[in-house]
């Protein structure tokens, strides 16, 4: 049987493409981190082109899709999406972002990852980080039933027939549901199979597999397992290097798998008999068109690609020479193939006298220019594919530390927990970093929800090294953060300095509380000359007012709940056009730690306060005043100053709201921009990006991915639409920052690299430049 050779590659998308759908030859529906959702309508056939239709456009990323065929109903059929945001959005395949959709269906309560349709067509089934997968009518568009039992994420969702649905988690179990048993609303699993390993993907085995399976399971480990139904392990298949995250069947009878190696693959039996190396860091989700056997893949460059084995839809030469060479000049992270010693690599003669011995075998090469490139062996082809270069990884002192009676090159304190004694992380720059965080979770019975975390806290702490380092190089930053970092503000030296990743926190709290105090005074006085006795100043609230400047004058903590009260009150009940003396105040406020433990009744936490003083009560027709939210931003910065602060910062509900926060004064999203170039506005917005990304380096985990993208999207903005010299500088320390801790291989943090160059060629600072290539430098 011919290889699969690319057919079209379909180019719009501004980020990963996190899913993607084949329904018939004429369609192609794709789900990225843009934000949008695209139907792609063929127009031509040899070779094939694609015109593209945005149908959905939201606020948050589109993780998962499904298709529902068209009906008397719906003659267009109806394209179903959903993401972060928990809401399932049903509407015509010919929609526009401007139409009302048919239908939102709303139960989850975290993102939405997995999408199917049962067959028959009468139901849809979801999976969601909220632990629990969901049935839904399609007659009624409401929740039949809730599949129970998973004790983590719900990966992926399979229903194999009118009544059957199987679950993958990331507990490591799948379980089997019979929907005819609801009971209460509620289907408990009929059984459960346990595994090994995070599962991330299912599908269907065709009939007459030489296995005898009914589905195959696809995991973190890189394995695809082959099950009957009966919970029976029938087969593996082994060949993907890293995290499998997509499964399909081909009507000839074989699956294709696609993920974090680049790769997609064709299995035929339990043999790989082809590997399609994509010029990406992951390929996300991979989709068969059942009616042509062609399949289409979603990748982290944003690009949607069609591969086929028939001649007539193949693209043309040249386009098929761009996506090979775009293969061989992508570049590979050493860590990704583990250690290897260039002095005994063979030449490129190699290629020419040896053959592989399997397909996807994968052979390093020394090139004459001492370069290492990566080769894989196309069983098809019968020949060595180049597949790109490997990039060094970077490196310890070369010191090894003694744990458990072995040598590692690192052996890492982990705090998962504050208050309790941290765990012993060991690891060397050998292994993959997944891998061993996988073994310190099941080390120390941890939730599989740390494994992301765990994985880049480990690529951020070895940023820099190299393997065989001799002792008495100077092995790149300090994996302990023991160098010095940089504080805005301070002079820079003609000495190059590194200053990523930040590891302090930056607060704004210099004030002038004549003026402050003088205006809240002058507000009162007006309020009461108005009879507006239940917002002004009462004698004794003016007494605690008092007090309150004399503690802050002094330099003193505030801690009586009077003042804190006092001053919550007047940025939330006075009127709009009257609040920035008193957001001064929340601000000057909010580095003490009674500040940060307050929670207002309506209103709750500070943050929720000062975004709810700044943003809401605007009169008609005027927009937020620019210098409230900067008060805002400011109390933000601020209350990373406390210890009960940043445990506030890091609850994933109030770091959220920032980010949405963040979102809206940039005007991502839709709205305006608040003060687009007002810089003392823009100071306090990078200062609290900047804490955030020192927070989640500190304290791995405090940040979700999710967040960490959103303030990567943000930074991007800052980047590409700023030149004042201290916004950027601040821009650029968190930007280093997060590239350290989701790792210089994550798409999001290589789409940072333009915004990064181009914040570079349009300052003449010299302290932004050096920033800037020491940026640069994290992401190669």
């Amino acid at each position: 049987m011919a290889d699969f050779k690319l057919s079209a590659q379909l180019v719009g998308h501004d980020a990963d493409v996190r899913h993607v759908c084949f329904p018939a030859p004429d369609l192609i529906l794709s789900a990225a981190r843009d934000c949008t959702v695209r139907a792609w309508k063929r127009t031509g056939a040899s070779p094939p082109a694609f015109e593209p239709a945005v149908t959905t456009q939201g606020t948050e990323f589109y993780n998962s899709l499904t298709y529902l065929p068209p009906s008397s109903d719906h003659p267009d059929g109806l394209v179903v999406s959903a993401g972060t945001d928990t809401i399932i959005d049903v509407r015509s395949a010919k929609a526009t972002p401007s139409d009302n959709a048919e239908r939102l269906l709303i139960g989850h309560t975290r993102n939405v990852c997995a999408l199917a349709v049962v067959p028959g067509g009468k139901y849809i089934v979801s999976g969601s980080w909220d632990k629990t997968a969901r049935v839904w009518s399609v007659d009624k568009w409401e929740i039949e039933a809730i599949l129970t039992g998973h004790e983590e994420a719900v990966w992926d969702a399979l229903p194999l027939n009118e009544t059957i649905v199987v679950t993958a988690s990331a507990d490591k179990n799948i379980r089997i549901y019979d929907l005819r048993s609801v009971v209460g609303g509620e289907v408990e699993p009929r059984s459960t199979i346990y595994t090994s390993d995070v599962i991330r993907a299912l599908c269907r085995v065709p009939s007459g597999h030489p296995s005898g399976a009914d589905f195959a399971s696809a995991s973190n480990d890189g394995v695809i397992r082959l099950w009957k139904l009966s919970g029976q392990p029938v087969s593996e298949l082994h060949g993907h290097e890293s995290f499998i995250y997509s499964l399909d069947m081909l009507p000839s009878g074989e699956l294709v798998s696609s993920g974090e190696d680049r790769t997609a693959r064709i299995w035929r039996g339990t043999e790989c008999v082809q590997t399609i190396t994509h010029p990406a860091i992951s390929v996300w989700s991979v989709s068969v068109c059942s009616a042509t056997g062609d399949i289409v893949t979603g990748a982290s460059d944003g690009v949607v690609r069609v591969f086929s084995r028939s001649p007539e839809r193949l693209a043309s030469p040249d386009t098929i020479a761009n996506f090979d060479e775009s293969v061989r000049s992508s570049s590979i992270p050493q860590q990704q193939v583990g250690g290897i010693n260039k002095e005994k690599l063979p030449g490129p003669d190699f290629l020419k006298n040896k053959s592989g011995t399997k397909e996807g075998q994968v052979q390093m090469i020394r090139e004459e220019d001492g370069s290492v490139t990566a080769h894989q062996w196309s069983m098809g082809q019968q020949q060595w594919i180049n597949v790109g270069t490997v990039v060094d990884a970077v490196g310890s002192s070369g010191r090894k530390v003694e744990y458990n009676g072995q040598s590692y090159d690192y052996v890492f304190d982990v705090a998962i927990e504050e208050g309790q004694p941290s765990l012993k992380l060991p690891y060397n720059l050998s292994e993959n970093p997944y891998t061993r965080a996988q073994k310190f979770i099941d080390d120390n019975e941890l939730s599989q929800n740390f494994l992301d975390q765990v994985a880049q806290f480990i690529i951020t702490n070895t940023q820099g090294a190299t393997i065989g380092q001799g002792a008495g190089d100077s092995g790149g930053p300090d994996p302990y953060g023991t160098e010095s970092r940089y504080r805005p503000g301070d002079d820079t030296s003609s000495s190059r300095v590194r200053y990523l990743p930040q590891r302090d926190y930056l607060d704004i709290t210099a004030a002038k509380y004549e003026p402050i105090f003088k205006k809240i005074l002058s507000i009162n006085s007006t309020l009461e000359s108005a009879g507006r006795k239940d917002h002004s100043l009462n004698p004794p609230a003016q007494e605690v007012l008092a007090g309150l400047r004399q503690k802050l004058e002094a330099n003193q903590a505030v801690v009586d709940e009077a003042s804190i009260k006092l001053v919550v009150m007047m940025c939330t009940q006075w009127d709009y056009l009257d609040r920035l003396a008193p957001l001064d105040l929340l601000r000057c406020t909010a580095t003490s730690p009674a500040v940060a433990k307050f929670r207002s009744e309506g209103l709750g936490s500070p943050i929720q306060i000062a975004i709810f003083a700044a943003l809401e009560g605007v009169p008609p027709g005027a927009q937020p005043n620019e210098n409230c939210t900067m008060m805002a931003a400011r109390t933000m910065a601020n209350l990373f100053r406390s210890t009960e602060g940043r445990r506030l910062l890091a609850q994933p509900s109030e770091n959220l709201q920032i980010a949405s926060f963040i979102d809206r004064v940039l005007g991502i999203g839709g709205q305006p921009a608040i003060g687009p170039y007002n810089r003392n506005l823009l100071i306090a917005l990078t200062t609290v990006i900047v804490n955030l990304s020192v927070l989640a380096s500190k304290e791995p985990g405090s940040i979700s991915a999710n967040v960490q993208v959103r303030l990567l999207t943000a930074l991007a903005r800052i980047l590409q639409k700023q030149t004042e010299g201290e916004v950027v500088f601040r821009a650029l320390v968190a930007a280093g920052t997060l590239i350290t801790v989701i790792g210089k291989t994550a798409p999001e943090a290589r789409s940072l690299s333009s915004p990064i160059s181009l914040s570079k060629d349009r300052t003449s600072e010299p302290r932004v430049k050096e920033l800037a290539d020491e940026c640069l430098s994290l992401l190669r």
